[in-house]
């Protein structure tokens, strides 16, 4: 989901001096101060697949949506049917442009008395504003995005670290799902999603109660060797699981379509912006995809790098990385339709020089929780 974008006066999170005192590396990212790393990208990332790992995205937005109207301006706003959602359920979805570009990609989370939409972190001005000027009189639209902290445990023992700091069943929130648990005294919206593709939950914490949630989070954590996990390895963890990050992978020049969401669009649900360009497109085909491939070597594919057959360059790297879970190069573009078959072989251009790229069947990481 997320773009970086850099600041001259970037903000800090609730956890900054926390994420100092554990000798993070931090940047500037979305407009905040964020840790990239602590002890490595690769022992962080594998944390996480094997073990357990906390990241800090209080860079995330949260806006609300309320009101009698706030379904019908959700319907048409966004490509998937929120009307199909239950309290406590939770969507992935996105906004398109009038072209079907995506404006955004983000979670719409139906809670008791509202709606609660997580976006990218850098598009919160830029969606907050094409939201507002699409308000129609009976719906509410308000940015929480300064109010709460939050963090996200994942791994195969997140839930077992969640369990020593509050007396909740777990077991009873399925994944894409949220509830209100009892952290100590404290009343705190949790959900059981993330961008890894491991089990884990992610924990909405009023700002005021931030202290509080982190200390909890980091004793519990201890018994389990819990490691907090910076911004690299999020990206490898997600890019292993081939999940959009918008600037790279999507954005407005790219369709759910192209980019293989066609999964979270919902034609049958009634008009929404941009569904006429992307029903077609659907009924047509895409003449791209965004594809997953692995590389032969020790390469690095970055963002940009060309995409090579027959010595002409048919597409871009939109996102890549050594994977530590597989121990190869991995990378994500878009190919001309008939380059994209499973099993196809096209050249990353590294450095002046060519590697041989297959198209593999995503996920890269088959591993993974859910995927």
């Amino acid at each position: 989901m997320d773009e970086g974008t850099v600041s001259s006066e970037p903000k800090k999170t609730p956890f900054y001096e926390y994420h100092i005192k554990a000798g993070a590396r931090m940047v500037s990212f979305a407009g905040y101060l964020m840790p990239v790393q602590y002890t490595g990208i690769t022992d962080e990332h594998m944390a996480v697949r094997k073990n357990v790992g906390m990241f800090d995205i209080s860079h995330m937005g949260e806006f609300d949506i309320s009101g009698s109207g706030a379904l019908e301006f959700i319907q048409r706003m966004t490509v998937n049917d929120a009307s199909k959602l239950s309290v406590g359920e939770i969507q992935y979805t996105c906004m398109c442009y009038d072209d079907g570009g995506i404006v955004d990609d983000f979670l719409v989370y139906r809670l008791e008395d509202r709606y609660m939409l997580v976006v990218n972190a850098s598009n919160i001005a830029k969606d907050f504003e094409w939201l507002r000027s699409h308000l129609n009189g009976t719906a509410a639209l308000e940015n929480r995005s300064d109010y709460y902290g939050l963090l996200a445990i994942q791994g195969p023992k997140a839930q077992k670290v969640l369990e020593d700091i509050s007396d909740y069943d777990f077991e009873t929130i399925p994944y894409y799902h949220s509830a209100v648990v009892k952290i100590g005294e404290h009343e705190i919206l949790l959900s059981r999603t993330g961008y890894t593709g491991e089990d884990g939950f992610e924990i909405y914490i009023p700002r005021d109660k931030a202290d509080v949630i982190w200390k909890a989070a980091i004793d519990a954590g201890r018994k389990y060797e819990m490691k907090l996990i910076g911004l690299g390895a999020r990206d490898s963890l997600r890019l292993e699981m081939k999940m959009a990050l918008y600037g790279n992978d999507i954005d407005k020049t790219t369709t759910p379509i192209e980019a293989g969401l066609a999964w979270i669009v919902d034609l049958e649900k009634g008009d929404f912006i941009g569904r006429d360009p992307i029903a077609k497109q659907k009924s047509e085909k895409p003449s791209r995809r965004l594809v997953c491939l692995e590389l032969e070597g020790k390469a690095l594919p970055r963002h940009g790098y060309d995409l090579v057959s027959g010595g002409e360059v048919v597409g871009k790297v939109t996102s890549g990385t050594f994977s530590p879970a597989l121990q190869k190069p991995i990378a994500l573009g878009y190919l001309p339709r008939q380059l994209t078959k499973i099993g196809n072989t096209v050249e990353v251009k590294v450095r002046d020089k060519l590697f041989p790229a297959v198209v593999v069947k995503p996920p890269f990481y088959k591993e993974a929780t859910h995927r």
